[in-house]
């Protein structure tokens, strides 16, 4: 009889018992899903603060206008290659480093015809481009105004000359968000452009080391002599016009040989002069 009370009793309990472990199995499901959302909460936040943490470290070293590399990433860019270069094992070669000074001339035609701010993005679309025009080791960033320093690691000074005159080049073809201060074609004839110029010097960190400041000074040097340089070329080009004209009498100007260089719009001058040897 006793266990028939038993078996009674336990089958009485086994029903509520049943009611609550179904209860807490469904409590622990939501908390576990509860947990989960909230998890799932977190990461996405830190994914968020992550990418904005990311974000303003790289607004901290680009230049706002132009999306390359500002005047502080430069500094501090050449300051750890100059270093480098004298860290040099006495088994290893010696490790060389070359600098290039662009200036790019002639936006001041850009902004009287179609405004500051267009001349603005014409100038950050320009620099996009020439960003690409270098390795991925090198460093090229606004200097100040229109001008650009591009820092080339492992570079002696023929490379850095190649790698001028290839940016001049660039900045005279480059087609400038469909603004061109002399008409645009895809086979352009000898002489024309986009109506922009560039100048650049370069600089090389001497074998026995160096410092940054004496190294810039030196490609600023190189660049104020090719300046003089294209400065002379343009002045014997407009004798050379006048000459042509006083020649042909009635004739338009334009009709004697040789380039004609017109103002805001003139050739790129090939103004990569020897650089300088840089001592500190």
């Amino acid at each position: 009889m006793s266990t028939e009370l038993l078996v009674q009793a336990a089958a009485l309990l086994s029903a509520p018992l049943a009611g609550l472990s179904t209860l807490l199995a469904v409590r622990l499901r939501r908390a576990a899903r509860s947990a989960a959302a909230r998890e799932s909460g977190l990461r996405g936040r830190l994914a968020e603060l992550e990418r904005r943490c990311a974000e303003l470290a790289d607004s901290a070293v680009r230049d706002p206008l132009t999306g390359v590399a500002n005047l502080d990433l430069l500094k501090r860019t050449l300051e750890r290659e100059v270093a480098r270069c004298g860290r040099r094992p006495p088994t290893q070669p010696q490790r060389e480093l070359a600098v290039v000074l662009l200036e790019v001339e002639g936006f001041e035609l850009v902004t009287a015809e179609q405004g500051r701010g267009r001349a603005q993005a014409i100038l950050r679309d320009l620099a996009q481009r020439l960003s690409l025009e270098v390795r991925r080791t090198d460093t090229l960033g606004r200097y100040g105004g229109t001008e650009f320093l591009v820092l080339l690691p492992d570079t002696d000074r023929a490379g850095a000359a190649k790698v001028a005159e290839r940016l001049c080049w660039t900045v005279r073809r480059h087609r400038l968000l469909d603004w061109s201060g002399t008409p645009w074609s895809a086979d352009p004839a000898p002489g024309s452009g986009n109506g922009l110029r560039a100048t650049a010097g370069i600089a090389v960190l001497p074998a026995d080391g160096g410092h940054p400041v004496p190294l810039l000074r030196a490609a600023d040097r190189a660049l104020a002599a090719a300046k003089r340089v294209e400065r002379a070329e343009l002045a014997e080009r407009g004798r050379t016009r006048a000459m042509s004209a006083e020649r042909h009498g009635n004739l338009s100007p334009c009709a004697g040989p040789g380039p004609i260089v017109q103002a805001g719009a003139a050739r790129t001058v090939a103004a990569v002069t020897g650089a300088d040897e840089v001592h500190a």
